[in-house]
């Protein structure tokens, strides 16, 4: 969760707001389903996403949150989750996600089983389709959250019709990262489809006699002043062949060309192809760096090859290989490492193909060797981006408002991020008086 009190607090709000105008809460509702608790939170993640999940829980990102202009915006998108939990989506959809898991494991290396990871983390890495397959609504679930959306912001005088821009600025997301094109349309309604079909859904609701006049820019933007922006380093990041992790202070080299996914649970890095993975977990269940390795050599389908003890800048360590399949027969070979750090100990779970073992087996050892303590102050120190939120003194173009420091920040931001955080052009008229988000 993110922690900031206020902000859940105010998250929490909009969404109980909502549930009371929502069929969850109507006369002819059954009174299991009136009953049913609802839980908001804020999770502290840069990913722009919002979820709803079995059993009343709601979840919108810190991200999504710095890409909604004001809390009419906000309203629709919890109107939106709680109209799949009203209409059933999210049951649905977590009976699919598990029917989609037994399909999919076996082409895949069962995270559960070798990684002691869920197995979706290490599909996902392959190339996101197996994932956002099973975590997606179908398009006609979204029209119908769409509507319910509306109509429930619309139901509590909120200006729904500001909906629009939202999906607007998820448009040109997709279309500034290129690759989330694909995946959104397999299973989502266009976004200009949703832009355009929210202000005529809001129109509907007015001529039934709802104002819909509450925008509430101002609280918004205060309540997002301050808020961390992107991904925050402090909880590691990538620089320059390196990964750091400044709260828990150490590093770790990767190859040139691999690229880093940094979640909360692991590290993994990945190369262009993708079938070399080296992935780092916080091993809090062994007491020492040959119990952890030996946890892994113990599993059923694993045939060790060798293991001895290593040192990795004099840090003890455990080092072994092993092989191994997936259920669909592919063969693979593991380099694992594991490394005593403070009270800590790290394990690396290195693998690959077996015939690729001899190209990609050295590179493993590169990443394992390379871990030792981090001590430049000027990484340790290094602290998140966050979101100043002002209001403008003069008219001018969007591009004119922004910092020429963007390359001293601790995360890389591009001008069109901003611009499409703003729900703006970067050439755009910005008249005096407009709220805008800076990262600073």
């Amino acid at each position: 969760m993110y922690d900031n009190n206020a902000l859940q607090q105010y998250v929490e709000t909009i969404g109980l707001e909502m549930l009371a105008v929502s069929h969850m809460q109507r006369a002819d509702t059954p009174d299991h389903y009136q009953e049913t608790e609802f839980f908001f939170r804020l999770l502290d993640s840069p990913v722009v996403n919002a979820f709803a999940l079995p059993g009343g829980y709601i979840y919108v990102t810190r991200g999504l949150l710095s890409h909604l202009d004001n809390e009419a915006q906000l309203a629709v998108v919890l109107g939106h989750e709680i109209g799949h939990v009203a209409a059933r989506h999210a049951s649905q959809r977590a009976l699919e996600q598990q029917l989609g898991q037994i399909a999919l494991i076996g082409g895949a290396v069962a995270g559960e089983l070798f990684l002691g990871i869920p197995g979706g983390n290490i599909l996902g890495l392959g190339g996101m389709a197996a994932e956002l397959l099973f975590l997606s609504y179908s398009r006609d679930n979204e029209r119908e959250a769409d509507r319910l959306g509306v109509e429930y912001a619309s139901m509590g005088n909120y200006k729904s019709a500001e909906g629009a821009k939202f999906f607007l600025s998820l448009e040109r997301m997709s279309a500034q990262t290129g690759q989330s094109i694909p995946n959104w349309q397999a299973t989502h309604p266009d976004p200009a489809e949703r832009a355009s079909s929210i202000p005529k859904l809001a129109e509907e609701w007015s001529a039934k006699g709802y104002e819909q006049t509450i925008v509430n820019t101002d609280e918004y933007m205060g309540m997002l002043s301050n808020m961390i922006y992107g991904d925050n380093p402090r909880e590691g990041f990538s620089r320059d062949g390196h990964f750091y992790h400044p709260e828990m202070k150490f590093q770790f080299p990767y190859p040139t060309g691999w690229q880093v996914f940094n979640q909360r649970s692991l590290v993994a890095v990945v190369n262009k192809e993708q079938n070399a993975v080296s992935v780092m977990t916080l091993d809090n269940k062994s007491t020492g760096a040959e119990a952890s390795v030996n946890e892994f050599l113990n599993q059923e389908g694993i045939t060790t090859i060798g293991k001895s003890r290593a040192t990795s800048n004099g840090l003890s360590a455990f080092e072994a290989e092993a092989t191994g399949q997936t259920q669909d027969g592919t063969q693979l070979k593991f380099y694992l490492y594991s490394i005593e750090y403070g009270n800590m100990i790290f394990r690396f779970i290195n693998y690959t193909t077996l015939e690729g073992y001899d190209t990609y087996g050295p590179r493993f050892i590169e990443v394992t060797s390379g871990f030792k303590e981090l001590t430049d102050s000027g990484i340790m120190n290094i602290q998140p981006v966050r979101l100043q939120t002002v209001k403008t003194t003069r008219s001018g173009t969007f591009r004119s408002f922004l910092p020429a420091d963007l390359k001293s920040l601790a995360i890389t931001v591009s001008p069109e991020d901003i611009a499409i955080m703003n729900q703006v052009g970067l050439d755009a008229t910005i008249e005096s008086g407009t709220w805008i988000k800076i990262p600073k």
